[in-house]
């Protein structure tokens, strides 16, 4: 069975990331679209991927197209669903809702929001993850921070709440091997800046 290659690729910036809002549908903001396309020459890519996914949400695919990729839609790399708290800001939660929060970041299987706890987006992510294992593909995939950090987690068979040690920046390209039934992280060389 061959290897099968994937990169994960966090979207660009939006209008939410910057302002620390849970989820909700923006599209790329003029920095994260000028980062994306900065990226684009840069993005570790001998051959080009036979399958290029990215999250049904619009961050994710602005962020391949702008790569140069067509994506086609993958609902299992959709972000978290973060119930009613979608689309309002961290502070305004901790301010409303301690409690709920502070359970929200220290239980995994806690949904206090009406959505998705963690213990289910692993779920979701893995399945498409174990999926991916096999038939030597290169898969290029664009998705959200808190989905490539659960990814990991399920990946290198690691405790859930290590999910929260990794930070996973816009742009942030991760690429893991698949091999049998285990898949192996892989870190790249950056890139050599272009001669001028």
């Amino acid at each position: 069975m061959s290897a099968t290659s994937l990169r994960l690729v966090a979207h660009g910036h939006t209008a939410a990331l910057r302002q620390a809002r849970f989820g909700g549908d923006d599209g790329l903001d003029e920095g994260g679209r000028r980062a994306a396309l900065a990226l684009s020459p840069a993005l570790p890519c001998r051959r080009p991927p036979d399958a290029c996914l990215s999250s049904p949400e619009t961050a994710a695919v602005e962020t391949a197209e702008v790569l140069g990729l067509a994506p086609s839609v993958e609902a299992g790399l959709a972000d978290c669903d973060y119930g009613d708290w979608s689309g309002r800001a961290l502070a305004e939660i901790a301010a409303e809702r301690p409690d709920a929060l502070r359970e929200w970041l220290s239980d995994p299987d806690a949904a206090p929001h009406g959505g998705e706890s963690i213990v289910a987006v692993r779920r979701r992510v893995g399945r498409w993850l174990d999926a991916q294992r096999g038939g030597g593909r290169r898969v290029t995939a664009v998705t959200h921070p808190l989905v490539i950090r659960v990814a990991l987690v399920h990946a290198l068979d690691l405790p859930l709440a290590t999910y929260r040690l990794f930070d996973v920046a816009p742009l942030a390209v991760v690429r893991l091997t698949g091999h049998g039934p285990h898949w192996q992280l892989r870190l790249d060389a950056a890139p050599a800046p272009a001669e001028g």
